[in-house]
Parts: structure tokens; sequence; C-alpha cells
């Protein structure tokens, strides 16, 4: 397998998406890597993700195209739907539901990350990351669409900055964390870099939702040495450092959570987790070179991303542990942290079958006590029992997808539902139906008749999967009717000329 590190695959993920009108099929090009080869490991019902990836979804009723999902169960899972981006393959955000087949697809070809839902205003709100991809980081917005998929919100970064791919979370104060990647002059001749070199100065902001109001705002430049980093500019020609359009990337912060006392935030090149105060002081150190905890040798981590603080004294986080062509095997990683003695031991490491991503990559508690694990870079993500053992599992979304995320979600499409109709044998004809981002749909009324205001049932057929499909006696015209689990109609399509 050719190495490509996550920078170049972002940049060739089609992140960057011209927006293309409702409904139409996405294109994406770029040089999108196999996953890579698993590390050995006791074989499980499971699989990684082969390779060559089979080809998309696509369906008649609409334009829009998936990946194709597998799945995998072995026991009772977490209620609710799977929310990922996939790279490289049909629509770039994806909710999937139990068995594998699209719920909803991103319908305008934007790019889109860390699809999943949140709360605001008190409401179950979908929320994404859109933008354009930038060497491995991103330059976009947070976005903030309710139930029937309107935009309610749609958040910056403050300070004239742009909100970076990595970082979209809605706080219970009405706030927004948000990472920012700009540019800086920096002294570089330490790590063997120009003195008058470029650095992408992270930031770490918290935005006001509703206003735009920034409320706090830290750059990792002021507070954090660059010596830090386990990455040096002759490590990548084309972050070298030695101008704008080659900034070098010593921090490469990848999340942020809220604490009581501030802010928890991961940098990926430098192994550490840092502690922010409210006043931007750094008030420890887990991991890395300058790290304040003694780590137990199971509990230390390399690459991290996903970093979140937990109830009890725990921190979770995706334990990428390799690199590129490095050694070792990603891990959900559950750590128990002693702040008063400063020490982290390990209470829960979640692996599955040599499952390895290399970058990105996501640790979600559920509300049932199970853990869902995203593998990142490579495409699939694994659900857990609270002792650590898988009882599901998907493979399959796309070329890899930064964080996956399984969700409760009740969606009611402010759009109509599409419908086609396919002549056969002259005497019959194949009606088609579906609606895009609708969690309730149960049956569908399949309606024709001589012209569009003299309709009629024809058939009653219960959903199957995204799309339904039933033969029906010939007719010139031909709608559907979404009806829910008590009968009750939904939503009618347009109609259509057979």
């Amino acid at each position: 397998m050719i190495p490509v590190s996550r920078r170049h695959f972002i940049q060739g993920a089609g992140l960057a998406v011209a927006g293309a009108a409702a409904g139409a099929g996405v294109a994406r090009s770029g040089v999108f890597p196999a996953p890579p080869p698993a590390a050995a490991a006791a074989p499980t019902p499971s699989a990684s993700a082969t390779s060559t990836a089979p080809a998309d979804r696509a369906f008649v009723s609409t334009k829009l195209t998936a990946a194709r999902t597998n799945v995998w169960s072995d026991g009772p899972h977490a209620p609710g739907l799977i929310f990922a981006g996939p790279f490289g393959h049909g629509t770039n955000g994806l909710i999937i539901d139990n068995q594998g087949h699209p719920v909803w697809m991103e319908p305008t070809g934007a790019g889109v990350m860390d699809l999943r839902v949140q709360t605001y205003q008190g409401q179950p709100v979908l929320t994404y990351w859109t933008g354009k991809g930038i060497g491995g980081h991103g330059a976009g917005k947070g976005v903030i669409k309710d139930s029937g998929y309107r935009t309610v919100a749609e958040v910056d970064a403050g300070g004239g900055l742009q909100a970076d791919l990595h970082e979209f979370r809605l706080t219970p104060r009405g706030t927004a964390l948000l990472t920012a990647y700009p540019t800086a002059t920096h002294d570089l001749s330490a790590l063997g870099g120009p003195s008058d070199g470029y650095i992408y100065d992270c930031h770490v902001q918290e935005v006001d939702i509703a206003t735009g109001k920034l409320l706090f705002d830290w750059a990792a430049s002021d507070n954090v040495p660059v010596t830090e980093s386990y990455v040096k500019p002759s490590d990548d020609p084309g972050q070298d450092g030695t101008s704008e359009q080659k900034a070098f990337d010593p921090y490469h912060v990848n999340s942020v959570d809220l604490r009581p006392d501030g802010y928890l935030v991961s940098f990926r090149h430098t192994h550490t987790v840092y502690l922010i105060s409210p006043a931007g002081d750094v008030l420890w150190r887990l991991g890395g070179k300058a790290g304040d905890f003694q780590l137990a040798p199971d509990a230390q981590f390399l690459w991290q991303h996903d970093v979140r603080q937990r109830s009890g004294g725990v921190i979770s986080l995706f334990d990428n542990h390799h690199k590129d062509e490095s050694t070792g095997t990603s891990r959900g990683l559950l750590l128990d942290v002693d702040e008063k003695n400063r020490t982290a031991s390990l209470r829960l490491q979640l692996l599955n079958a040599g499952h390895r991503g290399n970058a990105m990559g996501s640790v979600q508690y559920l509300p049932n006590g199970n853990f869902f694990v995203g593998w990142g870079m490579d495409p699939a993500a694994t659900e857990y029992t609270p002792t650590g053992r898988p009882v599901f599992e998907v493979t399959g979304i796309g070329s890899a997808s930064y964080r996956v995320y399984r969700c409760p979600w009740t969606g009611t499409p402010d759009a109509v539902p599409d419908a086609a109709v396919v002549n056969t044998n002259g005497s019959t004809m194949t009606g088609y139906a579906s609606w895009n981002g609708a969690t309730e749909v149960r049956r569908w009324r399949f309606l024709t008749g001589p012209s569009p205001s003299a309709l009629t049932e024809a058939l009653v057929v219960v959903r199957t999967g995204f799309e339904t499909c039933a033969d029906v006696a010939q007719a010139p015209y031909f709608a559907a009717q979404a009806l829910d689990a008590q009968g009750r109609a939904l939503a009618t399509s347009l109609t259509v000329k057979a």
C-alpha cells in the first residue's frame, strides 16, 4: 500500500465540493488510500474493511448516492442511528440505520465532517462542520439543523478566523467550541527549521451561537513551545515552514471539551492533552514531552483524537498509536486520571480485529453504558459493552470517516418525498419511493390515476430500506404517500408522469 498522510488524504477527499443542485449526484475525485493493514489479532465476526470498497448505493427515485456499508451484530446494542461523514463515496454526510441502509444523505454535495446529534435550546439538533479542506485542517463553519433539516444557525469562528473542521461542539450554555488554524510567523530553528518561519498557530475558541460573540480565544504559540512537538519541519517538504503557503503544523489541535474549570484540549502533534483555564493558563499536561502525570505503561497514547472529560475522573480518547508507516494498534482508551496525585492508569481499552486508524477516530459514551468507537482512516465503527465486548460493527464507511456516532434521532423532512416510475411490460409499471431523512415512515401508499387531480390508491406496501418499490397496474400518473406506524399520511410526493 502506498502510504498517504492524513493531510494529503483530506486535501484529496473532496471536502471542498462545489454546491450542487439539491438532489444531484455528487462527484468526487482525488486520491483515496486503502485502509491500513490490520495488525495481528484474534479474529472476530467483525472484520476490518477491505481495501476495495464496493460500488456505492444508487437509487431510482433520487440521484443521491451513499457508501455501501455493511453491519454485523452479536447481541443487543444501544438504540439510535449511525452518523458518519464518509470520504470519497457518494454523499459526504450520511445517517444509516442498523441494517446499513441510508436514512439521510446530505443533499447539496457540501463537504461534511463530524455529523452528529447535539442539543441546542433544549431540542435535539443535527450538527456538522462544512467547508474547504486545507492540508489536514479546514476553513468553514458549523451548521445546526432542526428535525426538519432546516438550518437553525450557522456558527463562524471569531476574530476574523475561519472555523476548522476538527471541532464543532455545543455546550449547555448556548455556545459552541471551535478550533482554527491561522498562519503566523515563528522561530523554528530549535526544530531545525527557519528562524523566520511560518506555523499554523492553532486557536481554541468559544463562541455564543445566538450572537456570534467571541467569548474565549486561546492561541497555542502563546502558551506551548513548539519544541513539545513530535514532528519537524523537515518531515514534510510541503509543510516545512519556509513560507506561508508551506506553514509548519507543530500542534494540530483536534478536539476541545468543556470542564467547569476550563477547556480540555488535544494536540495530536505533541501527543498531549492540555487543561486550559478560562484565563488561558495551562493548568496541566497529560502525556507528551512535558507531561505532568505519571502514565502507566499501558495507558500511554500517541497521535490521539477526540479527548473528552467523563465523570469520576475518567478521560476518554481515541489512541491512534501509529502514524503513516509506524507500528501500533489503535484503540479506544479510558483512563483513570488522578489530578491530585498526578497519575493516570488504564481503566479500559477497546480493540477489535486489529483495527488501525492512523488518523482521525472517536470514542462515544452511549446512554446504556456501551461505548461506540469510530476508527477514522480505517472506515469502520464498533460498539462495545461496558466490559469491552464488541456487539455491533459497521464497515465500508467510504474510504474513511473523521468521527462516527450512534444517536437517537427523529427526522421529518421539510421537503416532500421523491417518487419515480418505470414502465415494465405494458400492463404494469414499477413505482419507487423514498424520503431523504424521514425516520417515521413505515409504509408507502402508491397512488395512480388518469390525471394528477384524479389519483386513487393502487397499493399499500411496507417500507423496505431507503427506497421502496413495487409493481402496480399501468396508469398515466403516479405519486407516493408516506404513512406512519398508525397509517397516517405524513407527506405526498409530487405527481410524476408514467
